[in-house]
Formats: structure tokens, C-alpha cells, sequence
């Protein structure tokens, strides 16, 4: 006879019943109850969910013909958003500042601007999270780990097992689904819910071809709270995710028209700083000298000639109102 397996963070039954099944691999009767609470919550909410797939598809066609620099606008705001699970609050401008010159404030946590920042870095690319979850966590078992202590691999397994099991789900469905998992089956560290919300923002957005992220908590992450069960769970991540998506192509909206007029305003303008500095505030939310200097290559007395250029056209507006530390934004 065959001992069942059970993943570690879902309770058994109470009693054990005699196996007459033949051998092989099979769900267990708890995995099943779980899995079937997701496919009844997602079945009632059907039609809602076809809704916020349609503003999922529609953000991921939008960055799909759009210019690369969207999609890193949208995950440094997503990123500093979704930072406030931990009570990070990692605004817009610290973060640029951290990602493209790794300079941090005197009072920064750059332990969490190294969250944020990993943030970042996968809500823009690479493999997605169901391909290697280690990897993509940047997480390893420690070698002095404790011979008791549940092996971090096969904390990871079980998660993606169970995922697998609900491979018929919709995207979204996973996502949600995964989420709300992440902790029961051990993998948040220290309360850390950025993890299971840049996991499952991939794996929402894992059909696109624009789109690397769904986005969860623009103008509010009001869609990842716990509390009650699946069915009233999908239904805020649902609402969450509309207002996200929304909110979106809102900000493409803004950053759309700004090029436009950007580029006509400056047409007159010679040299290779101009467009550069354009595509810059396109791609950033925020900008400082010293960022616009990096990124563009020009040096820093074009960068500055410039930037007043488009502060005296109202074309960008400096948003510290400080000497020193200076930071503009595109006025749409």
C-alpha cells in the first residue's frame, strides 16, 4: 500500500481512510476541496472576470504597440505602489534614484530599496515565476540551515504543484488563487507579501505580448486583501485589478499625449539631447540631473540647458521645490 503525500500547508482529514486506489499520483482529498472553492468562485464570477480580462488585454495591447519605455513607467509606479504592503513606502523618486544610480538617502532603508528595486526587475522581464520560482524569488536554502527546518525547495513545490493542479483556471484566477496561498504554504518571509503580489502580477499577465504584468495596486491595493473565502477574495482581487488597469491607461494616456506635444515643441531644438531627455521622462516618472546625465550620455551642462528649456515651456515641472536634489516630472 502506498503512504498518500500531503503538502505540509494543508490540513489532512481528521481521520485516515483505508486506501483502496491503485498507485500513482493523485490529489489529495484537501487539495481537491481547495481547488474546487477556485473553479465555484471563479464560475460565479464569470462574467465579471471576462470584463477584467478584456482591460487586461487591452493594457497588454496598448504596450505592445507602444514604446518599451511604458512598460518600465508603469512597473517603477506599480513597484513603489505595491511597496506599501510591507510598509516600505518607497516613493517614485527614491526609487528611480536607487535603480538607475543606486544612490539612497541618508535615511533611506536600502534593504528596502533592494526589495523594491528586485521589484522592479521582474515586474519589466525575464522568465516568469512558474518556470523556476527560486530563481525568480532569488532565493536559496541557507547552508547552515537547521536540520528541522522545511527545505526551502520543497516549500516551492508544493506551491507550484498545487498551481499546476489549477492549470484550467484563468490566468487572473491563478493569480489570485496564488496569492493567497504564498503563506499558508511558507514562502512569505518575515510578512513579506511584495513576493506573492510580483509572483502572482506575472502570472496574471502570463498570455500577453505586451503587457509583462498585470497591474494590482495603481490607485489602490485594496484587491490583495485577506479575509473570507475564495469567492469573496476573487471578487475584491477583480475590482483591484480593474481599477489597476484603468489606471494604467491612464497614465499611458497622460505620457502619450506629453511625447506628442514634447516632440513638436522641441522640433525646432538641435543635438541628440532633446529626444533623449524626452524618451528619459517617458520611461521615468521622476527625473533628476545627475539621471538625465546617465542616462542619456549628455553632459550635464546640456542636460541642465535643457531641462530649464522645457520647465519655461511647461513642458516638465520640478516637484522637490528644493536647491539641491532637484527631480522633474512630464506635465501632461
Amino acid at each position: 500500500m502506498v503512504k498518500k503525500m500531503r503538502h505540509w500547508f494543508l490540513p489532512g482529514p481528521m481521520e485516515e481512510e483505508p486506501d483502496y486506489l491503485p498507485p500513482g499520483p493523485r490529489a489529495e482529498p484537501r487539495e481537491a476541496e481547495v481547488l474546487d472553492d477556485w473553479r465555484k468562485a471563479e464560475a460565479g464570477h464569470a462574467a465579471r472576470l471576462a470584463r477584467v480580462a478584456g482591460r487586461v488585454g487591452a493594457l497588454d495591447d496598448r504596450l505592445r504597440r507602444g514604446p518599451k519605455g511604458w512598460r518600465h513607467r508603469l512597473a517603477l509606479i506599480e513597484a513603489a505602489d505595491l511597496s506599501w504592503l510591507n510598509g516600505d513606502r518607497i516613493g517614485p523618486d527614491r526609487l528611480a534614484l536607487w535603480i538607475s544610480m543606486r544612490i539612497s538617502g541618508l535615511h533611506d532603508d536600502t534593504a528596502a530599496l533592494a526589495r523594491v528595486g528586485w521589484a522592479v526587475r521582474r515586474l519589466t522581464g525575464g522568465p516568469g515565476p512558474e518556470e523556476d520560482l527560486s530563481a525568480f524569488l532569488d532565493r536559496r536554502d541557507p547552508e547552515n540551515m537547521a536540520d528541522e527546518a522545511e527545505p526551502f525547495g520543497d516549500r516551492v513545490g508544493g506551491w507550484l504543484d498545487l498551481m499546476a493542479q489549477a492549470a484550467k483556471l484563468h490566468p487572473i484566477t491563478r493569480a489570485c488563487m496564488g496569492f493567497h496561498l504564498w503563506s499558508l504554504a511558507g514562502l512569505g518571509q518575515h510578512g513579506d507579501r511584495l513576493e506573492a503580489a510580483i509572483t502572482a502580477a506575472r502570472i496574471a499577465a502570463s498570455d500577453g505580448k505586451g503587457a509583462v504584468f498585470a497591474p494590482l495596486a495603481m490607485g489602490g491595493a485594496g484587491g490583495l486583501r485577506a479575509g473570507g473565502p475564495p469567492a469573496d477574495r476573487l471578487a475584491r482581487w477583480l475590482d483591484g485589478m480593474e481599477t489597476a488597469c484603468l489606471t494604467g491607461m491612464r497614465h499611458l494616456d497622460d505620457i502619450e499625449a506629453w511625447s506628442a506635444r514634447a516632440e513638436t515643441e522641441m522640433s525646432s531644438l538641435s543635438g541628440r539631447t532633446p529626444p533623449a531627455l524626452c524618451a528619459v521622462l517617458t520611461e521615468w516618472p521622476l527625473v533628476s540631473a545627475p539621471m538625465a546625465e546617465a542616462l542619456t550620455g549628455a553632459s550635464r551642462a546640456a542636460v541642465q540647458r535643457n531641462l530649464a528649456w522645457m520647465e519655461a515651456r511647461g513642458l516638465i515641472r520640478e516637484v522637490t521645490g528644493q536647491g539641491r536634489f532637484r527631480m522633474w516630472r512630464a506635465v501632461a
